[in-house]
């Protein structure tokens, strides 16, 4: 697929973190680029619009990062899911690969690294 047919999620409870990485995402030209603000969000949004990559905050209200992403594996084992922390435990990383996640990031997240993680996932479907 090419990045154009690429859909994409981004999860994060902070409005300014989300609003700047959905800009930065539409603006590689993506077919959509859905927002959740919260953990339980982005489980309902996951399973209506099915994206191709998901961005996930871990420190959420109503439901973490990681219990999202096991709820998300759940519902659909092929989920593309990149955790995002700017609590970089390790504990954290080991929670995230255990809960299924694709990739985990370091935040402040660069463009370099999310347009990367995307056109992999645009050349692996």
């Amino acid at each position: 697929m090419t990045i154009n047919e690429v859909t994409v999620m981004v999860c994060d409870d902070s409005m300014f973190a989300r609003k700047k990485l959905t800009n930065y995402i539409l603006s590689l030209g993506v077919k959509a680029c859905y927002e959740a603000e919260d953990g339980e969000k982005a489980v309902d949004n996951y399973k209506e619009y099915k994206p191709n990559i998901v961005f996930m905050d871990i420190v959420m209200p109503k439901k973490t990062g990681i219990d999202a992403v096991k709820e998300i594996i759940g519902f659909d084992p092929d989920a593309k899911i990149v955790m995002a922390s700017s609590v970089g435990t390790q504990n954290h990383l080991k929670d995230a690969i255990n809960a299924g996640a694709f990739e985990f990031l370091q935040k402040p997240i660069s463009n370099e690294q999310v347009q990367k993680l995307i056109e992999t996932v645009a050349e692996g479907e």
